[in-house]
């Protein structure tokens, strides 16, 4: 296969990345990022056009290899702009133009006028540090559940910056001079064969990392609360499961902190429950002010919430929850041109030896809650402390809002 037939071969695959990644964002969630990919597409067609134009035997002058180049790196920074949109950053479109102009520009000097393989060299380092950046920004941007999907483009991004490397290695190795390679001329053939391998791969990259983002969106709005977004009591289960045999395997302290707001039916009544959803958003709002940052929320009910504490005792879960107690007691909700108060009653239970499911937990921290509910709300109980431990015949008696 010679280098022409390589290069119309990459244009197609360039035109089919982009009509692809348009077609995704139409039929997607109008994820940005497929724009960027598919001007991407747009560019490396451009520039296996005119690679295809000269390669028939035009003649065309330095500054007509100077716009496939540059229209070549555009393309390049359109995958790295696709990238840093999918991981809400800048895609800096500014920069890139402003380099690919540089690229055209540079053309016009008698070094690269000269010969295609200076132009190699001039290209090489450019590209190579694009398709590097891409490879990082991806590996590290990306989250450790959704890391697999990345691996392709990742893997890819660094396959062309190396082959691109090498190449221009064994030209310099052959002062300028290379053999045939599959029929045709080294140089030209290797790199639309190249071209051709990152353009079909690389539509596959990119569709993946978007329907990955997809699958993962919704997994997420499965298991998270709409109203508060805080987890829901389906990811209550997976995660408390989790975390109660971590904590048994390593002897970590483990904690459960449950709370609910204080006469909340009345909250309801009196002001509607467009407003008894304000306050539930204000309280879980307030609440996350106090709590670590990589606490488990969970939003269990109505007014219910759980939180799973990891790697704290019962004695700083209690320090946290008074403080969450007078955070929320403090801070009244305005709403209706007043302001609402309100208060919430907190229950807390720590992992015993005895405890063989993260429930027993729970229930224990719920018989502290609804403890400190009995004896005049807009209070911290603790199991075992403020509450006496009970018999497994006996009952706690519950009392509503």
């Amino acid at each position: 296969m010679d280098a022409f037939t390589l290069v119309v071969a990459a244009a197609l695959a360039s035109s089919i990345m982009a009509g692809s990644m348009g077609l995704l964002y139409l039929a997607s969630s109008r994820q940005r990022s497929l724009v960027h990919w598919a001007l991407a597409g747009i560019f490396f067609a451009l520039n296996n056009s005119i690679a295809a134009y000269i390669i028939h035997g035009h003649d065309a002058g330095p500054m007509f290899a100077g716009l496939g180049n540059a229209l070549h790196v555009a393309g390049q920074f359109g995958m790295l702009a696709g990238a840093r949109r999918h991981l809400n950053l800048r895609p800096g479109w500014g920069w890139f133009a402003a380099v690919s102009a540089l690229v055209l520009a540079a053309h016009g000097l008698p070094y690269l006028s000269a010969s295609p393989v200076h132009r190699l060299y001039f290209m090489t380092p450019i590209v190579v540090t694009i398709s590097v950046a891409t490879a990082w920004l991806l590996w590290r941007g990306s989250e450790r559940e959704a890391r697999a999907a990345y691996l392709p483009l990742i893997v890819l991004e660094l396959l062309s910056g190396l082959q691109m490397a090498l190449r221009c290695a064994a030209m310099a190795a052959n002062d300028g001079h290379a053999p045939s390679f599959l029929g045709g001329q080294f140089l030209l053939t290797t790199g639309a064969l190249s071209m051709l391998v990152f353009l079909s791969v690389g539509t596959m990259g990119c569709a993946l990392i978007v329907t990955q983002q997809q699958t993962l969106a919704l997994r997420r709005a499965s298991l998270t609360d709409v109203l508060t977004g805080w987890l829901n009591r389906r990811a209550l289960h997976d995660i408390a499961t989790r975390e109660f045999r971590r904590c048994r395997r390593t002897g970590t302290p483990a904690c459960f902190l449950t709370f609910d707001i204080d006469h909340f039916k009345s909250i309801n009544d009196r002001y509607g429950h467009g407003v008894g959803d304000a306050a539930i958003r204000h309280v879980t709002t307030l609440s996350a002010r106090v709590l670590r940052g990589y606490d488990a929320l969970f939003r269990t009910g109505g007014e219910e919430f759980a939180v799973l504490l990891t790697g704290a005792t019962v004695d700083d879960v209690a320090h946290i929850a008074e403080r969450l107690r007078e955070l929320v007691a403090q801070s009244p909700l305005h709403a209706q041109g007043q302001a609402v108060a309100m208060t919430v009653s907190v229950g807390v239970a720590a992992l015993e030896a005895g405890d063989h499911k993260w429930e027993d937990i729970l229930r224990r921290a719920d018989e502290a809650l609804y403890h400190a509910k009995q004896h005049g709300r807009d209070r911290v109980s603790v199991y075992g402390r403020d509450v006496p431990e009970r018999g497994p015949g006996r009952r706690l008696q519950l009392v509503g809002g």
